[in-house]
């Protein structure tokens, strides 16, 4: 049965196995971010798969639409995120294959098993705290600004979680890469695989994608840009695959 939609929800296709998710305008609806990166990811059917943050559950569902891997938990902070991504997750009927529970990213490690995950995944708080926030720590201030955990606490994290060769995949800006590639190495985490993401042919970069392994060897793969629209403003061919239209 298809719980009814709550106040200000609406449910949106995610044109994968006909999945749907529930989403509120006045939370934080998914965006491009989270669709690329579950396309980045490479994922067995096998792995036991681990979203850090995972918001009203997009990553998840997008992650089994495309994969199909043993078992998927998302851990995510606020309550009404849980809420939505749990009522997600019955109306597809995928109570055996994701879980989803509350819980800080900063104690991720006493909440959940260590070196479990074959795959952790996040699309974290992208901005530092205290630029162009308000002091009222509404869903979209913690989704967007490091107020709640900083990069660094999402890198050990993941660190802690993932098996050995096992493989973690990030989204972020890409004025943060330094720091980023600079924690990986610290937390045992080798960035192998990396990818930015132009708007159009031309323009500079606005994401960047990268997989890192626990203890691998150092070999970094820099592959081809994505690039998300065409000189005619509609996607390009590639983002059309991601998105599974």
């Amino acid at each position: 049965m298809i719980e009814k939609l709550k106040p200000d929800e609406r449910l949106d296709d995610l044109h994968r196995k006909g999945y749907k998710i529930i989403q509120n305008e006045a939370m934080f609806c998914f965006g491009m971010d989270a669709v690329l990166l579950a396309g980045f990811c490479n994922i067995r059917t096998s792995d036991v798969v681990l979203d850090l943050g995972t918001g009203n559950g997009i990553i998840p569902l997008l992650v089994e639409g495309r994969f199909g891997p043993k078992h998927i938990t998302g851990l995510e902070i606020q309550e009404a995120n849980v809420d939505m991504a749990k009522r997600s997750v019955q109306m597809n009927q995928l109570e055996e294959k994701i879980n989803i529970i509350q819980g800080d990213i900063k104690e991720a490690d006493n909440l959940l098993p260590l070196s479990n995950y074959d795959v952790v995944t996040c699309n974290p708080p992208y901005m530092d705290a205290g630029k162009g926030i308000t002091n009222e720590l509404s869903a979209k201030t913690i989704a967007r600004h490091e107020v709640l955990c900083t990069l660094e606490d999402v890198i050990s994290q993941a660190s802690r979680l993932t098996k050995v060769g096992g493989r973690f995949y990030l989204v972020h800006r890409p004025h943060r890469l330094i720091d980023i590639i600079t924690l990986l190495r610290a937390n045992k985490m080798e960035p192998k695989r990396l990818k930015m993401v132009h708007p159009k042919i031309g323009s500079e970069a606005n994401m960047v994608l990268i997989e890192s392994v626990r203890q691998g060897n150092p070999f970094l793969k820099v592959e081809k840009p994505l690039i998300v629209y065409t000189s005619e403003g509609t996607y390009t061919d590639e983002i059309y695959s991601i998105y599974g239209y």
